[in-house]
């Protein structure tokens, strides 16, 4: 049986990092008086609902990912480059927020972090298939 502690930390953060822009989505509702199921009218509440939507997209992609390299290519690989992710996702946040220009710094490194799980977990596969 294979153990991916680390990789499983690192998922159960990422659902934390979910759960912490949905909460901030339901605070902008009743703070900027936004009712369900709208998802425009404020231009805060749609900052705390663009940053929620974007991390579950990126999410779904970067979720999978993160365990096709944590199984083939190791657990504290995967568990680094998904800590890049998260800090990379809470940078986007907290910028996006702010300022939604200030969202580029945080998104580029979670992009990259994606693609070097993407990347690395089809090396992975690739070296198990081959090899």
């Amino acid at each position: 049986m294979i153990s991916l502690p680390l990789t499983s930390l690192t998922t159960l953060l990422v659902v934390l990092l979910m759960f912490w822009t949905s909460m901030n989505v339901g605070r902008a509702r009743g703070k900027y008086g936004i009712k369900a199921p709208a998802t425009t009218g404020h231009e805060k509440f749609e900052c705390a609902f663009r940053v929620q939507m974007n991390t579950l997209e990126w999410a779904a992609m970067m979720l999978p990912s993160l365990w096709v390299y944590g199984y083939f290519l190791g657990d504290r690989g995967a568990a680094a480059i998904g800590a890049v992710w998260l800090i990379g996702r809470m940078m986007y946040a907290i910028g996006y927020m702010d300022e939604p220009r200030k969202r580029g710094a945080g998104f580029g490194i979670a992009f990259f972090a994606t693609l070097a799980l993407v990347l690395g977990g089809f090396w992975g596969l690739g070296c198990k298939l081959l090899g």
